[in-house]
């Protein structure tokens, strides 16, 4: 039999197509090394019968998957969003996605833990506990996909399903050594349930090992879904195709400064330049820019959006379940956020949608300019546990964290151009640092082409924390 660790999911795929294993070899060994690893990692929260919604067919057959907490609905199992006041839903149909998922031969295993509605960068919620950076245990994995990224880190699986809603894929992805994507918005479909996420800020897709895992997976997600408002614009090819197709000669802006003032730590700044170097190297090039957009009215409106959103869903659950204080279950720095969209009216929702327009017209006027914008993803390497958590905080100290941690992330978010990060980069110390990059609306072919050159010229799936659980 095949060693486990190192096929990425489609080399996992192909040895299930040409019977060379069992259909079921990878969804076992992904079980034991799972087994094996939670406890450590406490990145799973729920576990699937896997079994049951197999069909080993279609380009990821019998390659097993953990879906987040949160986004993705699967047919009969549970989504809690990482909160004790969801800890008993099941979904009553797949999604969109999760149909695409299941054609495309995925098997279900369960769900990764996430911070509570996903309002975090850090995985550190108070009804399911820490997720653990495979890395350092003492260290956050990111989030909101944290137990998505750190089960990817630490190898237990080649590809995870992910979301992003201000850096949620990209944040974890940079701080577990894994390849991290955005999409652009609604490039894969939110429905049938909703039209978008948080304004259209938030976006589906996967976090993993190999640049091709991530393009072949947006093929199988990807198109609008019917009676979606809108859609992006359809790709020229596959974007698996693009991963393998060298990319003509950029032009690049490399930003290494935090916007207005916020402080960047001297290992994310040198992960970027060096980063710079290499584009150069390869034969771009590239030159100090920036886009010019509002940082704090980002910060601003993000934050309303958020509440409103999340409000909407709290009370309209409430509602539909008879709770009488929904606030009750909830931590008390996420309850706290949910109550300051009481004084939030129709006109301050408004502003704050025509702040991402503001932002949006910015990043166009940026990729009239540039082909890519390169910088930091994180305002530092991977905290340790406790740094970025709510806990004891009111919810103005914990957004400013939050924010401050991340504040190059959630541009990408509010203009819908697609983002990822790319983990070119350790330090002295061993611990992962991803630089992002990203591209105009709807370039993800530009993307990831340009990923899967910088794959090659410095790859990096080689790379595995020793966590000493799947080493004995």
């Amino acid at each position: 039999m095949p060693d486990y660790e190192n096929p990425d999911a489609l080399a996992m795929a192909e040895l299930v197509r040409r019977r060379e294993v069992p259909p079921t070899y990878f969804v076992e060994q992904a079980a034991a090394q799972a087994s094996a690893a939670n406890p450590a990692l406490n990145a799973i929260v729920h576990d699937f019968a896997p079994m049951e919604s197999a069909n080993f067919q279609g380009p990821f057959a019998g390659v097993p998957l953990w879906l987040k907490d949160t986004g993705v609905a699967i047919r009969g199992e549970r989504m809690s969003s990482g909160s004790r006041l969801y800890e008993d839903v099941h979904s009553p149909a797949d999604s969109t996605v999760g149909t695409r998922l299941r054609s495309a031969g995925f098997v279900f295993m369960g769900r990764t833990n996430t911070p509570e509605m996903a309002l975090s960068f850090t995985t550190e919620g108070e009804f399911y506990g820490a997720a653990k950076n495979p890395w350092d245990l003492s260290r956050t994995p990111g989030g909101s996909s944290g137990g998505a990224a750190a089960l990817v880190g630490a190898g237990v699986v080649p590809l995870t399903q992910a979301s992003d809603g201000a850096g949620s894929i990209r944040v974890p992805s940079a701080h577990t050594g894994t390849f991290g994507f955005k999409p652009s918005r609604l490039r894969n479909p939110h429905g049938p349930a909703q039209a978008e996420g948080l304004a259209g800020m938030s976006t589906l897709h996967g976090i993993s090992r190999s640049v091709r895992d991530s393009a072949a997976l947006l093929d199988v997600t990807h198109g609008a879904d019917i009676g979606d408002p809108w859609a992006c614009p359809s790709p020229s090819g596959t974007f698996l195709e693009a991963a393998g197709r060298r990319p003509k000669r950029l032009k690049i802006g490399m930003q290494v400064d935090g916007p207005e003032g916020y402080p960047l730590s001297p290992e994310v700044v040198a992960a970027a330049e060096d980063a710079g170097r290499l584009l150069a190297d390869l034969g771009h090039m590239v030159e100090i820019a920036a886009p010019a957009y509002d940082n704090q009215a980002l910060a601003r409106a993000w934050f309303t959006i958020s509440a409103v959103n999340v409000a909407r869903g709290v009370r309209s659950f409430a509602a539909a379940r008879r709770i009488a204080d929904p606030m009750a279950l909830m931590e008390p720095v996420n309850a706290e956020w949910v109550r300051r969209s009481e004084a939030i009216s129709g006109e301050d929702y408004l502003g704050a949608v025509q702040a991402l327009h503001a932002t949006s017209r910015a990043m166009g006027a940026f990729f009239r300019k540039y082909d890519i914008y390169l910088s930091p993803v994180t305002a530092e390497v991977a905290p340790k546990l406790g740094q970025l958590a709510g806990t004891g905080l009111g919810v103005e100290e914990f957004f400013h964290r939050f924010w401050a941690h991340a504040p190059l992330t959630a541009v990408f978010n509010a203009s819908g151009c697609p983002a990822m990060s790319v983990p070119l980069y350790w330090t002295a110390e061993g611990l992962p640092v991803g630089v992002h990059f990203g591209a105009a609306f709807g370039a993800e072919e530009l993307l990831f082409s340009l990923a899967g050159e910088l794959e090659a010229a410095r790859p990096w799936a080689s790379r595995r924390p020793k966590l000493e659980v799947l080493s004995a």
